[in-house]
């Protein structure tokens, strides 16, 4: 059986054998939180659907391993096509450590990036797995755009985790800030390869001052052996915007959070995901927006398409305050079911504590339209393909509202060869 804790004494020596720098303190607080909070079960209302103990189970062997904590590798086999199919300015994260030749490479006006270790920094561990990733966090990402500046050019975080033959862990941590009148366009990829078992554990800080603008795309395709859980924080200032496109193929279990805090009147969040899951998959999307003040708007839409014995989960939350009246909070679901095996989990949430407000949720479950399949197949399209066309299109509404155009063709051709994958698996 699984062990749902780690190793605390194996934890702290390697805790110990990170470098004695400015995140010291942050690493040990962190520590001493998790010592006393553990990691959420399944009986903590917000994870019953997604059991951690397989990711502990990799931490623990990797802990006994008592190894340097960020082994090196070569990631330049999969990091170099990304980056050459996506136009970007590309800062690498490769198992758990910041490549300084990116950083060095970077040279756009208004955008200033450093490592976390050269500043005096702090964390926060109200939210599940941040205090993990403080505590074995061998450095992280400071992004900071001036004020008054929109950058030329998207700014790109690639995370790239190269898992040999033993068990192995890394965590990644960004911390972004856009001055205020500004504008960052950013794309965030998760990729890996590697026999070895895995789990990368990412926390990503997002400040939006006034009348500021984040342009953000996420793409995870990891190894079908892998794991990663996720948490993206946001913070949205006056008459600031926030446009957020996910799309997750890859990974064995994958557990995305996102959390907007509305605490300025006149901003605007949009947040879109898309997930393809195949076989032994289980994807979990958790979205949290908190309408603090209004007028303020949310808008959310995730669609996803299941085969085989998939199973995913998507929760959104919009939770309207007292006193945040004008607020306009929207929450769309839909999923296709292309197996009797598969399994979706939806749960739309809304939470109003004030009056003048519009808010609405919604969800749905089904799968192919037989009249549409047959319409195809009387053109003499085979089953595969005409599938592909349908599950393309249901797809294509994600896709279509992509914050940033560089990546549309790469995601794309990624949709694609998913859904091809997926849909012969059925077929046979």
């Amino acid at each position: 059986m699984k062990s749902r804790h780690f190793s605390m004494d194996a934890l702290g020596d390697a805790i110990a054998r990170l470098p004695d720098d400015r995140l010291t303190a942050i690493r040990n607080a962190a520590f001493a939180h998790l010592r006393e909070h553990g990691l959420p079960t399944k009986r903590d209302e917000d994870w019953k659907y997604t059991d951690l103990a397989p990711l502990v189970d990799i931490g623990n062997q990797w802990l006994d391993l008592g190894d340097d904590v960020t082994p090196q590798a070569d990631s330049s086999d999969v990091s170099d096509p990304i980056q050459k199919s996506i136009d970007a300015d590309w800062l690498l994260i490769s198992n758990g450590q910041v490549d300084a030749n990116s950083i060095a490479a970077l040279a756009q006006d208004g955008v200033t990036v450093e490592l976390l270790s050269k500043h005096d920094s702090t964390a926060n561990f109200s939210a599940p797995l941040t205090d993990l990733n403080s505590a074995l966090l061998r450095d992280g990402l400071r992004i900071t755009v001036d004020a008054n500046h929109s950058i030329k050019r998207p700014i790109g975080i690639l995370v790239v985790d190269i898992a040999a033959t033993a068990a192995s862990l890394s965590q990644i941590r960004a911390d972004v800030i856009v001055g205020a009148n500004s504008t960052l366009d950013l794309i965030e990829y998760h990729a890996s390869s590697g026999e070895g078992e895995h789990y990368a554990n990412s926390v990503i800080n997002l400040t939006l001052e006034d009348n500021a603008r984040a342009n953000w795309v996420r793409i995870q395709d990891r190894d079908r052996a892998h794991n990663q859980t996720g948490r993206t924080a946001v913070t949205l200032g006056r008459d600031s915007q926030f446009h957020h496109c996910a799309f997750d193929f890859g990974g064995r279990l994958i557990r995305n959070d996102l959390a907007v805090d509305i605490a300025e009147p006149g901003s605007a969040a949009v947040f879109d995901g898309l997930y393809l899951a195949g076989e032994d998959q289980h994807i979990d999307n958790h979205t949290r927006v908190d309408h603090r003040v209004g007028p303020a708007t949310s808008q959310q839409e995730y669609r996803g398409v299941l085969t085989a014995n998939a199973r995913c989960v998507w929760n959104g939350k919009a939770i309207v305050h007292e006193g945040a009246d004008g607020t306009d909070a929207e929450q769309a679901n839909h999923n296709l079911l292309l197996s009797d095996k598969a399994e979706i989990d939806a749960k739309p949430e809304l939470e109003i504590y004030t009056d003048d407000v519009k808010c609405s949720h919604g969800t749905t479950v089904g799968q192919l339209d037989e009249t549409s399949l047959f319409y195809l197949r009387t053109r003499g399209i085979d089953i595969v393909g005409a599938k592909q066309i349908l599950t393309t299109a249901f797809a294509q509404t994600i896709v279509s509202k992509l914050p940033v155009e560089s990546p549309r063709e790469s995601l794309a051709e990624l949709v694609s060869a998913r859904l091809s994958r997926m849909l012969e698996a059925v077929v046979k």
